[in-house]
Parts: structure tokens; sequence; C-alpha cells
């Protein structure tokens, strides 16, 4: 009796051991094989977030949406679309967090270091984690969600992306070029914004390098931009810098009109369609759309994101605004091979573009 015992026992156990090793193989196909299967059952759910409704991530969104229509992953067809905006606000784009990683989402794809960070601390107590395909990112390796930064594929296994840190000295090096004179330029940004916090510190690096005096002020919302901006410029500074901070970059028309007002340019390293600053140098945000729509369409496939390293990917665009140096109170110039390399040029006669270099930094982004 003891020995038929001892043999129900063990058998009981060898099922107990046998269901836990195909639960734990169905929690993996769950992430590595649920877009195969949604190419021929139900449209997948695709949560797109957002921190900000700026110019920048309105393009990389745009971009994004049109990579994954043209793979064939159009809102109402295989994708069902949801969006969701925080609007600059932290506690709502926790909410939204938690709510995309608890849900239902087939895939999340975010959009801008906030995103990336507030979706990645949710996702943790998320069963299972949801895919999130992240970009708009400057770099995800700092930013404290689990990336490294000497191996592109140690990374959390449901999560992917793309990061494009903005070319910095590039942009220091053409504001030196149109002004030689250039010693101190002002700087207003977001100590709470992880993203700035690199740009910021790769800003002060270059600066240091090229004898330029960089003045700093925060300001942690949009109701601060305009005391912000009053300190850098009673430093007497020669031009004022737009990094790529949400918080600046929603009050980046109250930064232009002060700097008008004490004559000095304004350049940015986020170019936009309808740029009134002197130039832009930064990331061509449609055609990193593209490379995160690329990413999360191979997703919605069935690729791994675990198999998908995080790179550094930085189409680079240039928009130039001739019209920017009227009434500036130091010698500022836009010399013609300086205009022939950009991307946008605009004059008194209105907005141009060049499709060659447009072509060159789409390229680029592949």
């Amino acid at each position: 009796m003891i020995a038929i015992l001892k043999k129900c026992a063990l058998g009981v156990a060898l099922i107990a051991i046998s269901a836990a090793i195909l639960l734990y193989s169905d929690f993996s196909s769950r992430i590595t094989s649920a877009g195969a299967q949604g190419n021929a059952g139900r449209p997948r759910k695709v949560a797109l977030v957002q921190v900000s409704s700026i110019p920048a991530l309105d393009d990389g969104m745009n971009g994004m949406l049109e990579q994954l229509a043209h793979r064939g992953y159009a809102d109402g067809g295989r994708i069902t679309l949801r969006r969701y905006n925080a609007e600059g606000d932290i506690s709502v784009a926790n909410a939204i967090a938690k709510e995309v990683t608890s849900g239902d989402s087939d895939l999340i794809v975010s959009l801008s270091t906030i995103s990336l960070q507030t979706i990645a601390n949710a996702n943790k107590f998320a069963t299972p984690p949801r895919r999130h395909v992240f970009g708009l990112v400057s770099d995800p390796y700092a930013v404290g969600v689990g990336i490294s930064r000497e191996n592109h594929l140690n990374h959390p296994p449901y999560m992917t992306g793309v990061g494009s840190l903005a070319p910095v000295e590039q942009l220091f090096q053409l504001a030196k070029q149109l002004n030689p004179s250039l010693k101190k330029v002002g700087l207003v940004w977001d100590p709470s914004e992880g993203n700035s916090v690199v740009t910021t510190n790769v800003g002060r690096s270059v600066c240091a390098k090229m004898g330029i005096t960089l003045e700093e002020a925060n300001a942690e919302d949009a109701t601060a931009i305009g005391d912000a901006v009053s300190a850098v410029i009673s430093r007497k500074v020669d031009a004022i810098w737009v990094s790529p901070d949400v918080v600046a970059l929603r009050g980046i028309e109250v930064i232009r009109q002060k700097a008008a007002t004490a004559r000095i340019p304004v350049f940015s390293s986020t170019p936009n369609a309808d740029s009134k600053r002197l130039f832009d140098l930064g990331a061509n945000y449609r055609a990193l759309g593209h490379v995160i729509g690329d990413i999360a369409a191979d997703v919605l496939e069935g690729r791994n994101p675990a198999s998908i390293p995080v790179e550094n990917v930085m189409p680079i665009s240039l928009h130039i605004n001739r019209t920017a140096l009227k009434g500036l109170r130091d010698h500022w110039i836009i010399p013609d091979t300086v205009v022939q390399k950009a991307d946008v040029v605009i004059d008194e006669t209105g907005r141009h573009e060049n499709p060659a270099a447009e072509a060159a930094a789409a390229k680029g982004s592949k």
C-alpha cells in the first residue's frame, strides 16, 4: 500500500512539474509570437503614448504612423490604435503608463524619454509585461530603464527601440561659424527630464572645449519659462540654445519673443516646418519616425524584441532662417556654403526645401 502511495505521489509531482514547464513556455510564447498570431486573427491593439504635443514629437509620431501603414498596419485595418497624450503632466503620464501596461494592449509605442521611463517602470509590474517599442529618446542607456550602453542587446526582453542623441557639437560648431565672436549662450531647461540632463551635460562639455560659457536657468513647467529666459538674458548672452527639452519646447515662442526684444538669435536642436529661429540642427523627426515604425511593424509580425539591439539613430536635418538675421545686436552671417547644405531655407520669398539634402538624411536613418 505504501509503495502504491509513493508511486501516486511521484506521478502527481511529475504532472505538476510538466504543467509548470508548459505554463512557463506559454508565458514566453505570449511575448515572442503574439504578433505573428495577429496577422491571421483579430486586429492587434496598439497603444501610442506621447508626453506632449510639440512639433518634434508630432512629426515623429506622424512618421511612425506612415511607416506602420506602409508595412500594412493602418489604424482600423490590421491594428486598432489607441492614443494617449499626457500634455506635459507627469502625474498623467504615470497614470497612462499604468493603464496601458495593465490593459490588453498587444504593443505599446512610446515617444519621448519621459514616456519611455514611465512605461518601463510600470511594465515591471505587468503580468505579462507588454511588448514596448520606444523612440524620440535622447539617450536610452542613461535613463535607468535597464539598457546597456556597452551591449545594445542587453535590455528587458519585451522592450526595444532607438535612441537619438542630438548632434550638439555640430550645432555649436555651426553657431561659431555664423558668429566667430560667440562667447556666451543661454540655456533654459528642466532638470527633472532625463533627456535634458543628458543633453545639457553634452552641451557643457562641448562649450567648455570651444571656449563658450553656457549660462543656464531651470524651468520645471511652462509658467517658469519667462523668468528663466529673462535670467539668462540678463547675463548678457550672445544667443539662446533650445535643447530637446519638452518644457522649453512648449514655451519656445516665449523664448523667441524675449530673445527678439534683446536682439539676440535663438537656435535649437529640434527642426520643424515653421521655425522662426536663426537655425535648427537636429533630428529629421519624420525620418526617425519611419525607423520606429519599422521596428514596431517587425514586432507586430512576431519578431522578438529581445533580438533587436537598441541603437542610436540620428538622421540629421538643418533648417536655416535668413529672415532671423534682421535686427540682431551682433554680427551674424549665413554663408552660401551653409545654405547649400540646409534641408530647409526660409527667406523673404518663403520656405524652400532641398530635396537632395532631405533624401540624404532619410537614407542615413536606415
